[in-house]
């Protein structure tokens, strides 16, 4: 059977007057609609689709990128809610069913939600969950100290904010270490600050250590470069400055300020700071 919810890679064989019937090596075949067929695609030809179910719980295949893949984490605007529960919006057709039992709190309908996308066994159907933890592991844990990772920005606690990690894990990044504004759904690059002994993952959004310099810095080049090299700060300004203009804790700033000073490309005045 061809799966759903993912892509596939699958042979045009037939023709009829409603779409092309695509077909996987075992025999296995879904209808590409008309309304999808791309130019010049031809019987015999390999096409890569987007495999589910429409409206009538029929299995088609399209060539629209959905937001959402099977067992992946996406940020969803809610269409609609009904007395079955609510339906979002996941670049398709037909709208992305999530029952109650698998929300949180009662969505409302406009709201957005994080939601990770699988297969329900008992109706084969693609559905959502907001219940997202429990589809996160860090049991057997696939990243280490210092490492690059891909995040999605979740629910924010008392400490800081929830973040998915690759997609698998779960972390978090501190609020006294949140420096640029985060949103619900942004996907950003961070780093592994450090694994506790229970598998918690603290994550940052900056490399530690010396590396961190490098990037301060370049964001620093950027906004001079932006603004006829000068800008009003300096190492005396106060922090809340540096964050609304550069997005970075003063101890950050100070450090890159003072390497780009050692590497002869700003010079510091009273009034600001100057690109040579």
């Amino acid at each position: 059977m061809i799966p759903l919810g993912t892509y596939s890679t699958l042979t045009a064989k037939r023709q009829l007057l409603q779409g092309i019937y695509l077909e996987d090596g075992e025999g296995d075949e879904v209808l590409l609609p008309n309304k999808y067929i791309p130019n010049g695609l031809q019987l015999e030809d390999e096409i890569s689709v987007f495999v589910y179910t429409d409206s009538e719980d029929r299995i088609i295949a399209t060539t629209i990128k959905p937001k959402i893949q099977l067992h992946q984490f996406a940020c969803l605007r809610v269409n609609q809610v009904n007395n079955i529960g609510a339906f979002l919006d996941w670049g398709l057709e037909k709208d992305l069913f999530v029952p109650f039992k698998e929300q949180k709190l009662k969505m409302k309908e406009g709201n957005e939600y994080i939601v990770y996308l699988y297969n329900d066994e008992e109706s084969d159907r693609l559905v959502a969950s907001a219940k997202i933890f429990k589809y996160l592991s860090n049991e057997e844990l696939t990243v280490k100290e210092g490492e690059q990772v891909n995040l999605l920005i979740a629910e924010p606690t008392d400490l800081g904010v929830n973040v998915i990690i690759n997609n698998l894990h779960r972390g978090l990044i501190y609020r006294n270490e949140i420096f640029q504004n985060l949103e619900l759904g942004d996907q950003i690059k961070g780093y592994i600050k450090k694994v506790r002994e229970d598998n918690r993952l603290d994550v940052s959004l900056q490399a530690q250590g010396l590396p961190n310099i490098e990037p301060s810095a370049i964001r620093i080049l950027d906004y001079l470069t932006m603004n006829q090299g000068f800008m009003t700060l300096t190492d005396k300004s106060r922090p809340e400055e540096i964050m609304a203009k550069l997005q970075m804790s003063k101890k950050s700033f100070k450090k890159a300020l003072g390497s780009l000073y050692r590497q002869k490309l700003v010079r510091l005045e009273k009034n600001g700071t100057y690109l040579i």
